[in-house]
């Protein structure tokens, strides 16, 4: 399971440009994410997530679902996976790369005009929060992307 966290404001999000040192979608854009730890629940692994690589505080308690993705793996490793876009309504701090050997770059995009490299499975969070809020999207399965 993954967290990807969504930093929306005045018609743009932010997201992060993927190191080229990194195995899976170097070069390319996506939103400040990462993986749940051992008994760790979504929340605080989100307002953990949002620490470690933007450098911003939240209370795992204002944080809201925004989408869940179900996804066919395509990193190369077998099996599926969740994936819970959850949305940040509020933040202490501005957003900083905390994380400079993973990520090449933070920007805020307009949501009307997402950059074209952006990961295809982030796309269709991303995608799904802004079309249907609370909903779930597919990404591998059958007919769904990749």
């Amino acid at each position: 399971m993954d967290v990807h966290l969504i930093l929306h404001r005045e018609g743009r999000v932010l997201l992060s440009r993927r190191g080229d040192t990194c195995s899976y979608g170097a070069g390319r854009w996506t939103l400040p994410c990462g993986k749940l730890e051992p008994g760790e629940s979504v929340p605080d692994a989100a307002s953990r997530e949002l620490a470690e690589e933007v450098g911003l505080v939240v209370d795992p308690s204002r944080l809201r679902l925004a989408h869940v993705v179900h996804a066919v793996r395509d990193d190369g490793l077998p099996g599926d996976h969740l994936g819970f876009f959850i949305r940040v309504p509020h933040w202490e701090g501005e957003p900083t790369n905390r994380e400079p050997d993973k990520c090449s770059a933070l920007r805020w995009f307009a949501t009307e005009a997402l950059p074209a490299d952006l990961l295809p499975y982030t796309a269709v969070g991303l995608r799904g929060y802004l079309t249907d809020r609370g909903g779930m999207s597919l990404y591998g399965w059958g007919g769904s992307a990749p």
